[in-house]
């Protein structure tokens, strides 16, 4: 009788803990269900800063918040864009750090520069940024550091193409380059040009203007000087592109531009990739910080992977420049 009771106790115990166990168990399981809920529908803050409003940076930005979408993120965004002035660009860096994002998309280097100089915390994804170690944002392309990655919007093989064509197809012997001296971006791009350009037996003639209202005084100040323009990614002066091609086609002078954006503006060719491109890779670097959790330290920086040659048809008519076979160009109206 006494082993009975002794045997019906442990089948008790037996029973109690197992049923403790599942309740723990089904507890657990309750608790990984809302936090992987929670985690599906967070609803991300991601600041945008940008310089300036011209297409290419444009379609840049809209290539970025579509990677985001795509990826399932919801997303809130604030943004905020500088006109092209210095001051407001840092007020614009200063406000998306005070404001407590996620992450934020800068989308030049001056706008990289500005919030990489305000958070050394909040992860930072460019693009639109030419030479992102020479403006001090990563260590290295391979291994950035820092809280600083993104994509660069220079393809290696876009200038000397377009230096070459410049010399070998369009004769250019004197090649005008309005720029603004006080951007980075841009001033990186010119020093590679006139290298390659003393190797093609080229002279490049320089003309600054800090502001898109200078542009048009700036390119006039070339006429009679040069006998074609190279047009880089330069924000000031893209952004005011306009200006530029009046002066050149009133005097039938060829003008090579930088993106393939400008291209569709008027001018006459481009060894170029699209913006949107590069926005969207590197809205898939912001995909992988917020989504994945990693960290733009350990996320290399990433070059176009697709150059072109673009023809803007109806401006090489204006100009009288003829079109060849041998470029291998796509022609555009």
């Amino acid at each position: 009788m006494k082993k009975t009771k002794k045997y019906a106790l442990l089948l008790m115990t037996t029973i109690i803990v197992l049923a403790l166990a599942a309740c723990g168990s089904k507890n657990n399981s309750s608790s990984d269900t809302k936090d992987s809920n929670a985690t599906e529908g967070k609803t991300y803050k991601v600041g945008i800063t940008q310089i300036v409003e011209h297409p290419s940076l444009n379609q840049a930005t809209k290539g970025f918040k579509a990677a985001l979408k795509d990826a399932g993120l919801k997303v809130e965004y604030q943004t905020e864009i500088a006109q092209g002035d210095q001051s407001v660009n840092t007020t614009a860096a200063n406000n998306l750090v005070g404001s407590g994002v996620d992450l934020i998309f800068a989308n030049s280097t001056p706008s990289a520069q500005a919030v990489a100089a305000a958070t050394s915390d909040i992860p930072i994804v460019f693009t639109s940024v030419t030479d992102a170690v020479g403006a001090e944002l990563v260590k290295s392309m391979e291994k950035p550091g820092g809280n600083v990655t993104g994509t660069v919007d220079t393809h290696p093989d876009a200038i000397p193409n377009t230096v070459k064509f410049l010399s070998e197809q369009l004769g250019a012997k004197k090649v005008g380059m309005v720029f603004n001296s006080g951007e980075q971006n841009s001033r990186a791009q010119v020093d590679i040009a006139k290298k390659k350009a003393k190797k093609a037996g080229i002279t490049i003639v320089e003309a600054s203007a800090s502001t898109s209202a200078e542009v048009k005084q700036a390119t006039e100040s070339l006429v009679g000087k040069v006998d074609a323009f190279y047009i880089i990614t330069d924000n000031t002066v893209v952004s005011a592109l306009e200006s530029v091609l009046d002066v050149a086609n009133d005097k039938k002078i060829p003008v090579m531009v930088g993106e393939l954006d400008s291209v569709a503006r008027g001018g006459l060719g481009a060894y170029g990739f699209n913006y949107y491109d590069i926005g969207y890779e590197a809205g898939q670097k912001a995909v992988e910080i917020l989504k994945n959790g990693k960290k733009p330290a350990d996320i290399p920086v990433a070059y176009p992977t697709k150059l072109k040659l673009e023809i803007n048809k109806t401006t090489a008519d204006k100009i009288d420049v003829d079109v060849k076979d041998e470029w291998k160009a796509e022609v555009v109206k």
